[in-house]
């Protein structure tokens, strides 16, 4: 989504973009001159087991920086993609071809601490031109478990908050009247908590009239709808599954629950906030840089589900409460993360490497 949203804003700079992936990016959703979009469709053959898809994300790398006279590629997540670019500038040698690199998350605190996968994450990293990470815990955390010393910046994810804007009157509807909003957004790993969304739904769905809106879809969906059977809540969740319309649904929670167990930054938090509604979410990762405990939003230990408990049930019985924080938590995203000025920090990456 950063990655889309970000070249999109380029676009609309004038600079020429061009998306290089296995699909379609996840939310572009206009069409620009200054856009475009290369597939990166690996080949099969008889003789392996999987398609070679790092290669072939090479290949189109080296296919389009010499068709279009690319002066940098940005890679999102050092692995895999960081070690494709290395690959690319080497193959298009001596011709010279920046590569910077941002850490997202799970390339770092997952994925690229594998014994497999650690010695190509970190050479990946050290050899790209210049690299960026979207929260000071990821640096910190890049810098501790790989021994980086050379420089990372931190550029924050954004937000638009011209789209993600609450709507006062909106023909949607997720619930009756006088009945509360919970929303959760993810992509259902086990890292998001899943269960403890539906647990402390449960707890406030006892003491008041509520709905609970997941969205999104993803390995734990199915454990969550036996959850909510279970705990007998299943009438009130609505599970709608993969949207792209985030900005039309945020505005219709009264409060957003994302109680993590690992978060490097979490860009929907941020979205919610945009959108002038609270956040209850876990104190851990990057998730303290976005939402301000007592000012925003509330924080709680990931397994302290009292504590999102009592915090829901004190933003949903409260509305002047809910409502001074959802406004705080719109001026911070506006003010602190706006999309102008993280832009303006990566074109000045960008630049720095002429």
């Amino acid at each position: 989504m950063v990655a889309t949203e970000l070249g999109m804003a380029l676009a609309r700079r004038g600079y020429q973009v061009h998306f290089i992936a296995h699909r379609l990016p996840f939310r572009l959703r206009e069409f620009s001159s200054q856009l475009y979009f290369h597939e990166a469709t690996p080949a099969q053959y008889p003789v392996f087991d999987q398609a070679p898809s790092n290669l072939a994300l090479t290949t189109k790398m080296v296919e389009v920086a010499e068709n279009y006279d690319l002066d940098l590629v940005h890679v999102h997540y050092a692995m895999p993609f960081a070690a494709s670019a290395y690959l690319a500038r080497r193959l298009i040698y001596p011709r010279q071809l920046g590569v910077v690199t941002t850490l997202h998350g799970t390339d770092i605190t997952v994925v690229g601490l594998e014994p497999a996968f650690f010695r190509v994450t970190k050479f990946s990293i050290e050899s790209s031109d210049r690299v960026t990470a979207v929260s000071r815990f990821l640096k910190e955390r890049a810098e501790e478990s790989f021994g980086i010393t050379r420089p990372i910046e931190v550029i924050y994810n954004f937000v638009d908050a011209k789209v993600f804007a609450p709507r006062k009157h909106s023909s949607l509807r997720l619930a009756p009247p006088q009945t509360k909003v919970v929303m959760h957004a993810s992509n259902f790993r086990s890292v998001k908590n899943i269960p403890a969304v539906i647990h402390v739904f449960s707890e406030v769905r006892k003491r008041l009239k509520a709905k609970l809106v997941m969205v999104g879809d993803g390995p734990e969906k199915a454990g969550a709808e036996h959850l909510a059977r279970e705990l007998g809540v299943d009438r009130d969740v609505l599970f709608l599954g993969n949207q792209d319309c985030m900005e039309e649904l945020l505005p219709l929670a009264d409060i957003f629950l994302l109680p993590s167990s690992s978060e490097s930054f979490g860009l929907v938090a941020l979205e919610a906030m945009s959108a002038e509604v609270p956040v209850v979410a876990s104190n851990i990762g990057g998730l303290p840089e976005v939402v301000e405990h007592g000012v925003t939003g509330f924080l709680h230990d990931p397994e302290h589900l009292a504590g999102f408990v009592a915090s829901s049930l004190r933003l949903l019985t409260h509305e002047r409460l809910r409502r001074t924080m959802g406004r705080r938590a719109r001026r911070v995203a506006r003010e602190r993360f706006s999309v102008d000025e993280m832009v303006d920090r990566y074109i000045r990456v960008y630049d720095s490497l002429r």
